[in-house]
C-alpha cells in the first residue's frame, strides 16, 4: 500500500513538471511577470521593412517645390510673319518654351499725294497716254476712293508736295492735294526665358535679324507657359 502511493506521488509529480515546460504554460508565465518575447521569436512576418516606411507629408518632397520663374519678352517690329518666325525658329525656340507671333496694325502718319482727281475711266486711261508722252512720271490709281484719279507723286514731306503740287498747276493740271493713309500690318514675337539669359537670348536675335529691334518688352510672365506655336 505505502509503495501505491509513493509510485502516485511520483507519477503527479513527473506530469505537474512536464506540464510547467509547454509553450503555452511559458507565454502565460510571460505575460503573468510583465517580460516580451525576444525579438528573434517572432516571425519574418510580423517585422515591417523601416525602410519602406514614408515620413508623414513627405510624399510631395520630390518635385513639389515651385516651378522656376520666367520672364516673357516681346520684341518688335517685322514686316512679316515669316521673318518672326524664322528667327523664332532658328534662334529662340530651340532653347525656350515656345513662342508666339502677334499681328497687329501700326498706324504711321499720312503721306501727301498729289493727284488729278478721279475720272470717268477711258477719260483718265486718256489723259495718262498724254501725260507720259510729255514725259511726266505718272499712274492711274485702279482701286480705294480715289480710283481712275491720276497720281503725280507720293511725298513724306509736305513742303516737296507743295512744290511738286505748284509745279503741275503751272502745267495747266487739275492737280490736287490729298493724304495718303498708310496703315501697316507688322509683327512682334512673343517668347519666354529664364531672367539670367534674356539678354542673350535677345542679343543673339538682334544678331540674326541684322538690326536693332524698334522696342524689345520684358516682365514676369503670369500663369502657366505659353503653347509652343501658334498662327
Amino acid at each position: 500500500m505505502k509503495f501505491f502511493a509513493l509510485a502516485l506521488l511520483v507519477l503527479n509529480a513527473a506530469l505537474w513538471y512536464a506540464a510547467s515546460k509547454s509553450p503555452e504554460s511559458q507565454l502565460s508565465n510571460n505575460v503573468v511577470t510583465g517580460t516580451l518575447p525576444r525579438v528573434g521569436s517572432l516571425k519574418f512576418s510580423d517585422l515591417r521593412d523601416v525602410s519602406s516606411v514614408e515620413p508623414a507629408g513627405s510624399a510631395n518632397v520630390i518635385g513639389s517645390g515651385e516651378p522656376l520663374a520666367q520672364s516673357c519678352v516681346t520684341v518688335g517690329w517685322f514686316d512679316t510673319r515669316a521673318a518672326a518666325e524664322t528667327l523664332a525658329d532658328e534662334v529662340i525656340a530651340i532653347r525656350s518654351q515656345g513662342y508666339r507671333v502677334q499681328q497687329r496694325e501700326r498706324e504711321f502718319p499720312p503721306l501727301h499725294w498729289v493727284i488729278i482727281p478721279p475720272q470717268p475711266e477711258q477719260v483718265a486711261l486718256e489723259q495718262l497716254r498724254n501725260l507720259r508722252k510729255q514725259g511726266v512720271d505718272s499712274y492711274l490709281v485702279t482701286q480705294g476712293e480715289n480710283r481712275n484719279a491720276i497720281s503725280l507723286g507720293l511725298f513724306e514731306s509736305l513742303e516737296a508736295a507743295i512744290s511738286v503740287l505748284e509745279e503741275k498747276k503751272h502745267q495747266n493740271l487739275n492737280a490736287v492735294l490729298v493724304n495718303f493713309p498708310r496703315n501697316q500690318l507688322s509683327y512682334a514675337l512673343s517668347f519666354e526665358a529664364r531672367p539670367e539669359l534674356v539678354e542673350k537670348r535677345v542679343r543673339a536675335a538682334e544678331a540674326d535679324y541684322g538690326n536693332n529691334f524698334d522696342f524689345i518688352e520684358i516682365n514676369a510672365c503670369e500663369g502657366v507657359a505659353t503653347p509652343a506655336k501658334t498662327p
